[in-house]
Parts: C-alpha cells; sequence; structure tokens
C-alpha cells in the first residue's frame, strides 16, 4: 500500500508545473511547490523526532499551508490529528492528551487555544505562517541537526494509521476514529470514479479540511485526480460566487447552508457566469428538496447527495449524475461497499424496514484510539454500526430518518448535547440543563437550551451564552435559551429531551450579535 501522501509527490514528478492549490490573495502554489514544502515540513518534523506512528496535532483553516503540514506529517508515516479551528484550550487540551501527541502544529492567526494545549501536554508547539517561512524550529531540548529532506513517502501498511479525527458521535467525550491509508485510498479513489473526475478538473470549497468531509472527500479525491482545488478558509457566499466564476470551477462541495446562501447571494447573478460548473457534492446534513432544485436551476449543474460518517472516512452512499433518485434519497452504496438497514437484534431489513444503518466497505476505520470497547460496540464482522436509522427502497437508495438519539447538526457540524449540558452544568446557577435541537432556516437545526436555574437567580441568557462561548467552539453554545422551573423527568428521575415541546423557544431571542456575525460563513 502506498502512502497517502505519494499522489502529491507523484503528480510533482510528471506534471510539476501543474497548479495543486489556489489560496486566497492570487496565491497558487504548483504540485512540484507542494511537494517541496510538504517535504521541508517532514524534514524539520523529522528532525525533531517525529517518526513513523507518532501524533501531531494540527490546526489550521482552509490554506495551502495546512495541506503542506498534512501531507508532510503523512509522508514520515506520522498519524496526522487534525482539530476545529474553533476549539478552545480545554477542548484542544482533551485531545491532545487522549490522542498522546508529540508535537502541535497551529495557525499563527488561531486563537492561542493551539499553544496552550501544547503547554498543557508538554510537547512543542510550533507556529505555521503563510507560505510556511516562519516554521518555528524545536523548542529547547528537542534540537537536533537538520536532516535532509525525505525523497519519497514512507512505505505504509494498508492498515496502517494515517488520521485521527475526533468524533463525538452518541455517547460520551469525543473519541478518536483512525483512518488508515488504506481508507483514504479508498474514499478518493472511489469518488474518482463515480463523480469522473480527472486532472483537468477545477475543484473548489470552503469546507474546513479538518473536518472528514473536506480533507478525504475532496482533498484527498482531488491530490489523487491531480486537479486543482482551490480553498476559501472560511465560507462567505459572494467569496463563493466570485471563486466560481474567476477559477472557472467544475465542481465543489459544500453543506445544504452553503447551497441555500449561495442561492441568495446570486438571486440577481446571471448563469452564465457559472457555465464551467458541472457538479455540486452536497453533504453533512441533509438537503432540502426545494434547495436542490433551485439551485440546480440558478446554477445549471447538478448537486450529487452523498451520506457518510467520520467512521466511514466520511462516504458511504451518493447520487450519480445519470441515476435519477427520489426526493430524500441519499443515494446508493458507493461501490465497493455495502448498506444494510437492521432491527434491534441484528437482523436485517428487507426494503421499505426502519431500522439501524450499517456499513461495510474500505473505508470504514481501523476503530476508536485507545478504545477497544467503544470500538467493539460499533464494529462487528467489518460492519459499522452507524447509529442512524433509515430505510433502503426497492432501487437500492438509502433514506436517513432520524439521526443517532439527541445528535444536533448545526450547519454541517455535529454538536453532542451531553457535551454542552455538562459545561451549562458547571455555571453555579445552573440546577437543570437539557440541549436539544430545534428547526433553522439557515443552519438546518440550531442548539437550543431548556434551563432550570437555583432560586434567586437572575435569568441573563446572554450572560450564560457569553460564559458558554468561554468554555465551548462557538457553534456549539446554545443560541436559544429558554428558563423553565422544572425540565419534564421520568421515574428514574432522568430527563425526558423527547418530553420538552420544542414551542419552548418558538418566544425566544437568539443572540442576535451572534447570529449576525455567524450567518454568511461556514467555519
Amino acid at each position: 500500500m502506498t502512502n497517502a501522501a505519494q499522489p502529491v509527490w507523484d503528480h510533482a514528478a510528471s506534471a510539476p508545473d501543474r497548479t495543486a492549490l489556489y489560496g486566497t490573495g492570487g496565491q497558487s502554489w504548483s504540485y512540484a511547490t507542494l511537494r517541496d514544502r510538504a517535504r521541508a515540513v517532514a524534514s524539520r518534523l523529522r528532525a525533531a523526532g517525529i517518526g513513523p506512528g507518532a501524533r501531531v496535532l494540527l490546526i489550521a483553516p482552509s490554506v495551502p499551508e495546512f495541506v503542506a503540514a498534512y501531507y508532510g506529517v503523512l509522508s514520515l508515516g506520522a498519524i496526522a490529528v487534525t482539530a476545529n479551528t474553533m476549539a478552545t484550550a480545554p477542548e484542544l487540551e482533551y485531545i491532545a492528551a487522549d490522542a498522546g501527541v508529540s508535537l502541535v502544529l497551529g495557525w499563527h492567526a488561531v486563537s492561542p487555544a493551539p499553544a496552550a494545549a501544547a503547554a498543557a501536554a508538554g510537547v512543542p508547539h510550533w507556529p505555521l505562517h503563510p507560505e510556511l517561512d516562519d516554521l518555528a524550529a524545536p523548542t529547547s531540548g528537542t534540537e537536533s541537526q537538520p536532516q535532509s529532506e525525505p525523497e519519497a513517502p514512507a512505505a505504509v501498511a494498508a492498515e496502517d494509521t494515517a488520521a485521527i479525527l475526533y468524533t463525538s458521535g452518541t455517547t460520551g467525550r469525543p473519541k478518536g476514529a483512525m483512518l488508515t491509508h488504506g481508507n483514504l485510498h479508498a474514499c478518493a479513489s472511489i469518488f474518482e470514479g463515480v463523480h469522473r473526475l480527472g486532472p483537468d478538473d477545477r475543484a473548489g470549497t470552503a469546507l474546513p479540511l479538518f473536518h472528514v468531509y473536506g480533507q478525504a472527500c475532496v482533498l484527498a479525491t482531488t491530490m489523487r485526480v491531480g486537479a486543482s482545488l482551490s480553498l476559501l478558509p472560511r465560507f462567505d457566499p459572494r467569496e463563493m460566487l466570485a471563486l466560481i466564476r474567476e477559477h472557472r470551477l467544475s465542481t465543489t462541495a459544500g453543506v445544504p447552508t452553503m447551497w441555500n446562501a449561495l442561492l441568495h447571494a446570486a438571486a440577481d447573478a446571471d448563469p452564465a457566469d457559472f457555465a464551467s460548473l458541472r457538479l455540486a457534492s452536497s453533504g453533512g446534513a441533509s438537503l432540502p428538496g426545494e434547495v436542490k432544485r433551485a439551485f440546480e436551476q440558478r446554477f445549471g449543474c447538478t448537486i450529487l447527495e452523498g451520506y457518510g460518517l467520520t467512521e466511514t472516512t466520511g462516504s458511504a452512499t451518493v447520487q450519480v449524475a445519470d441515476r435519477a433518485t427520489t426526493v430524500g434519497s441519499v443515494g446508493a452504496a458507493l461501490p465497493g461497499c455495502e448498506i444494510a438497514v437492521r432491527a434491534l437484534d441484528g437482523t436485517e431489513l428487507p426494503a421499505g424496514g426502519i431500522g439501524e444503518v450499517h456499513v461495510r466497505g474500505p473505508v470504514v476505520m481501523k476503530g476508536y484510539w485507545g478504545r477497544p470497547e467503544a470500538t467493539d460496540e460499533v464494529l462487528r464482522d467489518g460492519w459499522l454500526a452507524t447509529g442512524d436509522l433509515g430505510v433502503l427502497d426497492d432501487a437500492g437508495e438509502l433514506h436517513i430518518v432520524d439521526r443517532k438519539k439527541d445528535l444536533v447538526i448545526r450547519g454541517g457540524y455535529n454538536v453532542y448535547p451531553r457535551e454542552v449540558e455538562e459545561v451549562l452544568y458547571e455555571h453555579p446557577d445552573v440546577v437543570e440543563a437539557a440541549v436539544v435541537g430545534v428547526p433553522h432556516d439557515h443552519y438546518g437545526e440550531e442548539v437550543a437550551a431548556a434551563i432550570a436555574l437555583r432560586p434567586g437567580a437572575v435569568a441573563d441568557a446572554a450572560a450564560l451564552r457569553a460564559w458558554a462561548k468561554e468554555r465551548l467552539s462557538a457553534y456549539k453554545v446554545p443560541h436559544l435559551v429558554a428558563f423553565v422551573d422544572a425540565l419534564p423527568k421520568g421515574a428514574t428521575g432522568k430527563i425526558l429531551k423527547r418530553a420538552i415541546d420544542r414551542s419552548l423557544f418558538d418566544g425566544v431571542a437568539a443572540d442576535s450579535a451572534t447570529e449576525r456575525r455567524e450567518r454568511p460563513k461556514i467555519d
């Protein structure tokens, strides 16, 4: 099995001047430049003692430097642990400790959280700067003589871990899904064929590369075929429209909130401006049928929706351009993959039966880092139990009908209520807290909290949100807060979320300043 970084080296050798990446401000890297910068990162890491199997925490937005650092890590046979740029210091400290990282690479413009996490873990923190010109040297105690740049990526086995991506799932604290070199190759190979991609394609996205969708389904696939990838560090609908026009994108990828925002921003645009765009790939959340129809009419391209999890390298099913799909379908199983819908007792259900979705194939993760019991709970005989409820129709198309337990998907990001609730319970005035998702026109779902306060406490939603934002990523903070005397409970005293009336939040004002600031972008 070749290293997941190998395609970059291959294209740098066969077509060194072909453009690999476009960044903002006219930034452009050829495949030769990308390879050379990835090699330079690898050389510095190797000089600091980073080798096969070592974990490196990488926190950076969707910029070319992320790609160079990512492939620099992978080329050594080391493991990239990628994390959200909005993560707080406690969140990164948890990931660094759980993964046992040896070093932290943090984008220079990100908050002090990466440096704080490195300090807490007792490992070096290297800031990443534009063009990687100022990549920090190893700190005292890790100095060593510079070594020559590795000529080619290290040899690896298919089952060797390439990346660890943390996912809250639906139980316990975030778990690190181990994606192998084989997983990344399989995902890229599958989408190369399904979407009929080649070196002449011009891809573009504002998806975060630290997330599995951008990292595996977009970046790995584009690098495999040798196409160009235009990156926006943050989603802004007008900037994305300009990117499509100016770079003559042939394919793009995003989540439903992005397509909706683009539709509104392009209300007066000439469809001829987007004539180059033939394909848009949608994932992360369910795509409303009306948004799909309106987007395809406005932009003259096809939106193909898919379904996948971090644990399946972001891929499991997909719609294909030359096959009609029914409304609500997320397509059929990807080539080489299998989908089964099972009853609670594990019995496979026939078409039309609603049950838990299971996935098997080369995209299924190796397991959860350091959690064999959690791995055994979801992986049996090669089948991954997703926890999502779905139904297969007679044509083999999958329809997702519900999500596992209480997971909230806001703008394509998973928000695990228990994690938010645990933070809320740390507030001295909070007696009870329940976090749920409520429908939202822009984000699909908004994070809402029903809270019971101690007697005599002042109900101040803005202050509570500000307090939570110091401890949680912005997208996890409840933007809708309702105060109640007590939450509904069952006979055992367990809070019954299903008994919480969502109309409780109808008259609640959202954090208007945050709403105005966050609506135009998806981080």
